[in-house]
């Protein structure tokens, strides 16, 4: 068989639509049944066996040339996509590196009693995660502002309940900021009572003076 291309007049590449325009157009000049009593309608028959041919074998060309325009397409979308994928990927471990790497860094402050340089790193930290919340509720209960770390434990422990360092550090608090409130209530009442005792004797002894006697010789 020859050309296709050139049976069928068009270029190389060329679409669906315009194989199918130009098939038709040969098929109307050279279709047998216009040459009924002529005696070129051998050839004709054989003209439009070339041009079917052709035909067949252009259309069965161009589908394949979509199908791998398509895969192509395709996987050129699917690289695309895995390459935004992984550059995202490696920011994000990047980043989690990164701040892993700063939050050891202020636990080492924090625990070495460097405090004021712990908080300046926290301070720093964009994103106030779990983490974040934990360090500064230990920072504040370290420097003694119990409700303050209590505030910022209870943050990181409703971010990441299942975190049991976390857990821990909440209820220590709990029990400090207790413990403190009934020390310092307990002494306070303590205190008025030995104020009112004295009070007490020092009016007793007044009362016994009035009457010509002294009940505490050093008052």
């Amino acid at each position: 068989m020859e050309n296709p291309y050139e049976i069928l007049n068009v270029k190389k590449g060329a679409t669906k639509d315009e194989i199918r325009r130009a098939y038709k157009k040969l098929a109307k000049q050279y279709h047998p049944d216009q040459y009924d009593d002529n005696p070129l309608r051998d050839l004709a028959e054989e003209r439009m066996r070339e041009v079917n041919e052709a035909y067949d074998t252009l259309m069965k060309s161009a589908s394949e040339n979509n199908t791998h325009s398509s895969r192509s397409s395709s996987y050129s979308n699917q690289t695309s996509y895995n390459n935004q994928s992984s550059s995202t990927n490696n920011n994000y471990n990047q980043q989690n590196y990164q701040s892993q790497n700063v939050y050891e860094n202020i636990k080492n402050d924090i625990y070495s009693g460097n405090l004021r340089s712990a908080e300046q790193k926290l301070n720093t930290v964009k994103t106030r995660d779990a983490e974040w919340n934990y360090l500064m509720g230990i920072l504040f209960s370290k420097k003694g502002w119990n409700d303050s770390a209590k505030r910022y434990l209870s943050v990181a422990c409703r971010m990441n309940p299942s975190h049991p360092e976390y857990r821990n550090a909440l209820e220590q608090t709990n029990f400090s900021t207790t413990s403190y409130r009934q020390n310092y209530y307990g002494r306070k009442h303590r205190d008025n009572d030995m104020f009112d005792m004295c009070f007490k004797l020092w009016c007793a002894d007044s009362l016994c003076e009035c009457a010509g006697g002294d009940l505490i010789d050093c008052m």
